[in-house]
């Protein structure tokens, strides 16, 4: 059963998105456009579960879908779409993930929207800090619950992208 456990901004997550990206990068050839990190281990100071998060950037999903067993032999299980349309997902660590994978053809805004987040949070430490907030308040709750540990993130969240999007225009 996976439970829900963070921990305090550690600064070698980033070393760890670094030397994840190098064995990807053999996987996907000349498909990858880039690689960024994303959701809460990005984030200086926020608290996290130990999980990194990647999102890459292809020129197709379908070369993708061709070559997802180059993933499996780097420790990735294939996970689809798993509920966002456009995407392939890929997770690492079984019941004790490690790092998430979250690949977008070029062009799709759902790249944007993950990378202004990460921007957005990390040029606000007050709205980092109400967040992490949240997120002990909710895995105190919801500890052996994950599914309601994220929707109780959904609204805050959404906000947040809101906000981002405006201090983007302005």
């Amino acid at each position: 059963m996976r439970t829900i456990e963070l921990e305090k901004y550690n600064d070698c997550w980033s070393g760890e998105f670094q030397r994840e990206v190098e064995l990807i990068k053999a996987a996907l050839s000349g498909n990858l456009i880039r690689a960024c990190h994303i959701g809460s281990t990005a984030i200086k100071g926020c608290c996290a579960k130990p999980v990194i998060d990647i999102i890459l950037e292809v020129v197709s999903l379908g070369e993708i879908d061709q070559t997802s067993h180059l993933f499996e032999v780097l420790g990735y299980e294939v996970k689809g779409e798993f509920g966002i349309a456009r995407r392939r997902f890929f997770q690492k660590g079984g019941d004790s993930r490690t790092h998430h994978l979250h690949i977008f053809e070029s062009g799709d805004l759902e790249i944007e929207r993950h990378l202004l987040v990460v921007e957005f949070m990390n040029a606000h430490p007050d709205k980092m800090a109400e967040y992490s907030a949240l997120k002990i308040r909710l895995s105190q709750k919801y500890r052996e619950f994950p599914e309601k540990y994220a929707a109780g993130k959904v609204l805050f969240i959404n906000r947040i992208e809101r906000a981002a999007t405006a201090w983007k225009a302005s």
